[in-house]
């Protein structure tokens, strides 16, 4: 056994660590870290603190991309899952984490409420941009690598948050949270390349559901938080849950072997993210600003310039951040059209339904519920998309995805229009969001197959992160739409100006729209080897594949 008081750093493995732990107790000091001697800890959850940090240390900082220990640590599937699945309901969880905070954030931040809305802009400006990019950084650099970094930009963005009163640092904290919106592609990527082929469909459902399920938590669990103790205290807690996920994924998770090695496409990045930006921040905003501004115009001018600027470098550069040839196939495109759609029907569902259940019942149609009361009520619609995970999984399989996801999309329509004649009572508005959750469930677990059946799997992170975005335009532009029709059709109640029934059901129908759109473009996607279909996992990098490989 190595001497440990030698320059070489030890391995801070299960072995190692019991080493530690018998000879913790002895007064003489011991190395843990190469080059930095401490004396032994009098407890042994100190022991547990110089574990993680080295093993996050050398997961991030030190270990190569694919190594031959890294290649033979196979841990459960059920393990890769289950950590998988938890970061990305923690990561869900930003988008909807101070909702509650909204009516108040202008007396917290001491600014007006157009400025402080800027506090949820930028988590879903900086999400959409980030995601793409993090996306095809996981496949050259390794995808779990940029996962812990992800999850460590959202708890410095938390602890900003956590600290601050000031709008400008809210605002920045608020967007460090949103760079993390890239782990769930990249979770679904780490799955397709670590499982064995039988469980990658069942794995994907589960991830894909989590973006439900982080959404549906999140308002009831904010506005507990909100009402009971300091508003800060929701971004210490976002702090604390984002930590464990990084711990998570730095000891259960092995790099993965499957990589693109090249240089990085900075321009085409900063060309993505700038043409983005001036999309998004328009799209949310043009309702404040007035569709006809100066700078509301301008800005959509400035993104549709840079991003066809941006397309032609892409399609000339060697190494392109998106390989708009491959997004160009028509499985690919006609899945990413159809994602926008779902994106947008999703949405109109976490906007519509909270005001109707929160507006005064003096409205005639508001069923004058609390902020909690509201959030427990849309709560179910995550529980049945998590259930259906399984259900999807097996429709896809024995179906394909392509049915899946027409399916999906329809089962959405189906709960719009149950809301559109049954919107009178809570249950009636629980039962309508627990058919699009279903709905909605089964759609998501179905583009993920469609996108990484098309793709080579070296392209997955940076395929999936492209999907990921596109129904991040999705959710912009139904904010946009739904916030114009209901600010566009108000009754006057008191002092205050609220939307009428007759908005809400014109939301319904444009919802019902955006779905039935997404299941006519889905019902056009090719399916096959002719379609350029690509299988889940190659035999050389499954994980039994590499067991038996020789090693080198």
């Amino acid at each position: 056994m190595a001497d440990r008081s030698s320059t070489a750093s030890p391995r801070c493995g299960r072995s190692a660590w019991r080493a530690r732990s018998i000879s913790s107790y002895s007064s003489s000091p011991r190395t843990f870290f190469s080059g930095s001697t401490v004396r032994a800890p009098p407890f042994l959850c100190k022991i547990h603190i110089h574990c993680i940090i080295h093993n996050i240390y050398q997961s991030v900082i030190r270990s190569p991309v694919s190594s031959n220990k890294e290649s033979s640590r196979t841990p459960s599937p059920r393990l890769v899952i289950t950590a998988l699945a938890f970061c990305g309901i923690v990561v869900s969880l930003m988008q909807t984490l101070i909702i509650p905070l909204i009516p108040e954030l202008p007396k917290f931040l001491h600014a007006s409420a157009t400025d402080a809305s800027w506090a949820v802009t930028a988590t879903l400006v900086a999400g959409a941009v980030v995601t793409p990019i993090s996306g095809r950084l996981g496949d050259m650099f390794g995808k779990r690598r940029i996962l812990i970094l992800s999850l460590l930009a959202m708890v410095a963005g938390s602890v900003v948050c956590g600290l601050s009163d000031s709008l400008t640092l809210i605002v920045i904290g608020r967007a460090l949270q949103g760079l993390a919106m890239g782990a769930i592609p990249l979770g679904i990527s780490i799955m397709r390349d670590e499982l064995p082929p039988r469980q990658v469909g069942p794995a994907i459902a589960t991830m894909s559901a989590t973006m439900g399920v982080g959404g549906a938590i999140g308002i009831p669990l904010s506005a507990f938080i909100a009402q009971n103790a300091n508003w800060h205290m929701l971004f210490w807690v976002a702090a604390a849950l984002g930590l464990v996920c990084a711990i998570l994924v730095g000891l259960v998770l092995p790099e993965s072997p499957v990589s693109t090695p090249g240089r990085f496409d900075g321009v085409g990045a900063a060309g993505l993210a700038v043409g983005l930006v001036a999309l998004l921040v328009p799209v949310t905003k043009g309702s404040e600003w007035g569709w006809g501004s100066a700078l509301t115009i301008g800005l959509f001018a400035t993104s549709v310039v840079v991003l066809l600027l941006w397309g032609v470098y892409q399609l000339r550069t060697r190494n392109a951040l998106v390989d708009l040839r491959v997004s160009a196939r028509p499985r690919v495109l006609l899945t990413n059209l159809s994602s926008i759609m779902i994106g947008f029907a999703m949405y109109g569902m976490s906007l519509i339904f909270i005001q109707l259940l929160m507006a005064p019942a003096a409205t005639g149609y508001g069923l004058g519920q609390s902020m909690v009361q509201a959030g427990l009520a849309l709560a179910p619609g995550g529980l049945v998309m998590m259930a259906l995970s399984p259900v999807s999984a097996r429709l896809s399989a024995r179906r394909g995805p392509k049915v899946t996801l027409i399916t999906g999309a329809l089962v959405i329509a189906a709960g719009y229009v149950v809301a559109l004649v049954l919107n009178g009572a809570v249950w009636e508005i629980i039962l309508a969001s627990m058919v699009i959750s279903a709905g909605l469930g089964l759609a998501f677990a179905a583009m993920p197959a469609l996108i990484m059946g098309a793709v080579p799997i070296t392209e997955t992170a940076a395929a999936n992160g492209l999907n990921s975005l596109m129904r991040a335009i999705g959710t912009s532009s139904s904010a946009a739409v739904i916030s114009v029709v209901l600010a566009s059709m108000t009754m006057q109640l008191g002092p205050v100006a609220l939307p009428t029934m007759a908005a809400f059901r014109i939301t319904f129908i444009i919802a019902i729209g955006a779905a039935a759109a997404s299941a006519l473009l889905a019902a056009f996607i090719p399916v096959g080897r002719a379609a350029g279909e690509h299988s889940a996992q190659t035999p050389s990098t499954t994980p039994a594949a590499r067991q038996a490989a020789p090693v080198a």
